[in-house]
């Protein structure tokens, strides 16, 4: 399952990288939000269209299409910087120290092999789709208004690359806690204990509810 976690930082090169790839990813997820705000305008619109118009939206499933490499990738690297990926805890909750850090550069390393492969892939995947000599530089196109496609193939690759990022980043920082013996290392996930996360959900109710009371 899935914990909560938090990930430290200092004045460190290694956390400095981070902080600078994380507002990449923020960035990233940024606009995986709003293209799922953007279905649901379109959504409104295509509805709205079929029942007062007699006419939905023209290439709405084509729209959704491009979309979901948006919403389904662009968040990945934000998501793992965070720790917020499912995962069992149940063993690696249970380590402390170097034991830790050592199963979880196993792990990092682990999911970093596949997506280089999946990098791979999904760029050979965008090249047979792209082409600087056909008409919007593609060989492919959606089936109802003919949008491009890809546009949605390149963003596979690029999503995975940033991911790829920030599990090399990861695995430096839990190399480096696993060298030094370090207890808090900075730029990984720190899975936090229940009690932790009660105290810090208690200090964000009092936080609102302060705030609250204030206006």
């Amino acid at each position: 399952m899935a914990g909560a976690a938090s990930v430290l930082s200092d004045d460190s090169r290694l956390s400095r990288i981070d902080q600078t790839l994380y507002k990449l990813e923020r960035f990233l997820a940024l606009l995986s939000g709003l293209a799922v705000f953007a279905l649901m305008i379109l959504a409104v619109v295509s509805v709205a269209g079929r029942n007062f118009f007699n006419q939905p939206l023209p290439g709405y499933v084509d729209w959704i299409e491009q979309a979901m490499p948006l919403i389904a990738f662009m968040g990945v690297a934000y998501t793992q910087r965070d720790g917020g990926h499912i995962r069992m805890d149940i063993v690696v909750g249970a380590l402390r120290g170097r034991w830790l850090y050592l199963a979880e550069i196993v792990t990092t390393l682990a999911i970093l092999i596949l997506m280089v492969l999946l990098v791979w892939g999904s760029w050979a995947h965008f090249e047979r789709s792209f082409d600087w000599n056909a008409p919007l530089w593609s060989r492919d196109s959606s089936m109802d208004i003919a949008l491009p496609i890809w546009p949605a193939k390149l963003l596979a690759p690029v999503a995975f690359s940033v991911l790829c990022l920030r599990l090399v980043l990861q695995l430096w920082g839990f190399g480096r806690a696993f060298w030094r013996g370090e207890a808090q290392p900075v730029a990984v996930p720190l899975v936090l204990d229940v009690a932790t996360q009660a105290a810090q959900e208690a200090e964000h109710v009092s936080t609102r509810e302060d705030g609250e009371g204030e206006v």
